[in-house]
């Protein structure tokens, strides 16, 4: 299932028009304040291009993030990011900001979740790896957290995904046509 949604994700792209929608319909589903912690992604591999939300972000000064895997664990870290300085190369192909010991690291109250494909539960289908879902956990257990998945329209599926004891579900998923909440 993992590999079908990667090839049907590798034909799908965002034009200026479709990241537009999705900026909008991101601001008008997301309530943030200058002081909201908001982690993004760094998009790789057909990933849904959340430049222009980042972008947005930075602009209206609340505090952006971007997660980086750790060795050993499955409990991402978010490293504060003010878009200015380089992004390294991390595990698996993901771009963030270099950690050292002048990093800022955060605890997010919004949570923007790359996807593969997404149902109408509010599941999603991952890389398998468990990162997320595992870190949406740990959050959870200590605070409200908003999980927004973003993506393409056709990510998402007409049947449940199958789901583990682990998967945590999103709060939202967000497509260039329509907001869907769970």
């Amino acid at each position: 299932m993992r590999r079908e949604a990667l090839r049907q994700r590798a034909g799908m792209s965002a034009d200026a028009d479709a990241l537009e929608a999705f900026t909008a319909l991101f601001f008008q589903h997301v309530p943030l304040e200058p002081e909201t912690v908001v982690a993004a992604y760094w998009p790789k591999e057909r990933e849904f291009d959340v430049g222009p939300v980042i972008e947005e972000i930075l602009k209206r000064g609340s505090v952006l993030c971007l997660p980086v895997v750790e060795k050993d664990s499955k409990i991402l870290t978010f490293a504060a990011w003010d878009g200015q300085d380089s992004l390294v190369k991390g595990a698996f192909g993901v771009m963030h900001p270099p950690l050292n010991e002048g990093t800022r690291r955060v605890e997010p109250d919004v949570v923007i979740v790359p996807l593969l494909a997404f149902d109408r539960r509010g599941y999603r289908l991952g890389y398998g790896g468990g990162y997320y879902d595992a870190t949406l956990a740990d959050l959870r257990s200590r605070k409200r957290v908003l999980a927004v998945g973003a993506g393409y329209a056709l990510q998402a599926c007409l049947f449940n995904l199958p789901i583990d004891a682990h998967d945590v579900r999103l709060d939202l998923v967000i497509t260039p046509q329509q907001v869907y909440t769970y």
